[in-house]
């Protein structure tokens, strides 16, 4: 294995983290917003995010890097709830919910941060394979 090589797959488990770390982000901003409302009577609630991935090849190492493309909106029906009492009720008396499902968000949470630790150990070992390899150059 050469050096180039150990290089590039740090640079590929550096861009997964990358990755993952955005994911998180958006796992968490849709977390938090779970239980928000609308602003106004009948109006829209916070809508869940999505983000997408796409793997963009760098040149300099031909290697392929994972990149995040775009953060869209969850086009599902928000679900509602019977509550005239509320002020953000529409004339029917119902309020909308954001279309953030918990569980849902907590196993892409998991999902997204095992992710993230199995590249770390990529790069961990990939350090420890330099070392090695410069120890070994040492010694002769």
């Amino acid at each position: 294995m050469s050096v180039d090589s150990l290089i590039s797959s740090i640079k590929i488990a550096g861009s997964g983290m990358e990755a993952q770390s955005r994911r998180i982000q958006v796992v968490a901003e849709n977390i938090a917003n779970a239980s928000s409302t609308a602003k106004v009577p009948g109006g829209d609630p916070y809508q869940r995010k999505v983000i997408s991935f796409v793997d963009e090849l760098d040149r300099k190492t031909g290697a392929n890097l994972v990149k995040t493309t775009q953060i869209t909106r969850d086009t599902a029906p928000f679900p509602t709830e019977y509550d005239p009492a509320s002020p953000f009720s529409d004339e029917s008396g119902f309020v909308k919910l954001p279309n953030v499902n918990a569980i849902i968000e907590m196993a892409d949470m998991r999902e997204a941060n095992r992710s993230y630790e199995a590249n770390l150990q990529v790069i961990k070992q990939v350090r420890d394979l330099i070392s090695m390899s410069v120890d070994l150059l040492r010694s002769t």
